[in-house]
């Protein structure tokens, strides 16, 4: 009989990061206020009572030094999962993250691995500023030597922080974090999907949507609006951005004919729009209309007020999916 509990997706974090330091004592965890205080989203609660201060502990304000550590102790065999507190806070380690972590495994040749997990809270929907609700995911993605991946419900959330920590290579985990509180069922006893696997969450049949992380929800909520309308979407869950799953995405479109890609990020030189071009070169004789993208404004992020404006919502993605259904 399978083991399933209720969880919120910041707590299935805390207990995927809690089971792989129980696994192996050589992963450690370190960042701004993630102690004592369990991190600003308390995902961190309690591991400091558990592990003890000289495997969790708390940094200075400096994520060039949070990431060079990281560094460091990788390659003294050491697993560290560090957390940038805020998206927007991940710039002053950008060097540190794309010229040196990203390069070191290829740079000697495959002898020094950088077992190294980076977690960013990212996205808006908090009611927050610039530097706290931003999508810097095509950066990385961008950035070869670098596994990108974002959860987008609990059980996913377990099982993906745990596969990210087993990795040898530098992941960067992406939080949602308008979807923290957010709960569902997780199985502690089940087999998880491959790491860089696509998930079909909802079958469809006239339209397929694709989203990853925080949008998922809305891609659903979008599905379920349209299927009182007679459309019927299918949603594709990515969970992992770098590498992208396109056996799963292909399979998807070439059984509906028609694509909507859906994030929080704009659409300029985005995630969607490697989605888009992929898609547009393996399926071309497949699609019936364009690929479109559905993203934020090419714009600063906005204050507060703005946000929900700013954010693509359901009605967003359903306009889009009426203009792919009318070619």
């Amino acid at each position: 009989m399978s083991n399933y509990t209720e969880l919120s997706i910041a707590k299935a974090l805390n207990k995927g990061m809690a089971k792989a330091m129980q696994n192996n004592p050589k992963v450690i965890t370190f960042g701004e206020d993630i102690a004592q205080l369990g991190g600003v989203f308390r995902v961190t609660e309690g591991l400091l009572a558990e592990f003890g201060e000289k495997r969790v502990f708390n940094t200075p304000i400096a994520e060039s030094g949070i990431v060079g550590t990281a560094i460091g102790l990788a390659m003294r065999g050491y697993k560290s999962v560090v957390e940038i507190q805020f998206d927007g806070f991940v710039y002053p380690a950008f060097n540190q993250i794309t010229s040196q972590l990203a390069k070191f495994t290829y740079r000697s040749e495959g002898s020094l691995s950088m077992p190294v997990v980076i977690r960013i809270p990212y996205g808006g929907g908090i009611g927050a500023v610039e530097h706290h609700s931003e999508s810097p995911e095509a950066y990385f993605a961008h950035t070869a030597g670098l596994r990108v991946m974002s959860p987008s419900n609990p059980n996913d959330a377990y099982w993906m922080m745990q596969q990210a920590i087993e990795s040898n290579d530098p992941v960067i985990f992406l939080e949602p974090k308008r979807r923290y509180w957010q709960k569902g069922a997780v199985n502690l006893d089940q087999s998880p999907l491959p790491m860089h696997s696509a998930r079909v969450l909802l079958e469809g049949k006239q339209v397929t949507v694709i989203a990853y992380g925080p949008m998922v929800t809305t891609a659903l909520q979008a599905a379920e609006i349209a299927k009182e309308e007679g459309i019927s979407i299918e949603v594709v869950d990515l969970r992992s951005i770098s590498p992208i799953d396109m056996n799963t995405v292909l399979d998807s479109v070439r059984s509906t004919n028609r694509v909507v890609v859906a994030a929080e990020a704009p659409a300029f030189v985005s995630v969607a729009s490697e989605l888009a071009a992929a898609i547009s070169e393996q399926a071309f004789y497949h699609l019936e209309a364009p690929v479109l993208r559905v993203g934020s404004f090419d714009t600063p992020y906005p204050p507060a007020k703005l946000e929900e404006s700013y954010l693509p919502d359901a009605d967003r993605i359903l306009d889009a999916v009426d203009r792919v259904l009318a070619y």
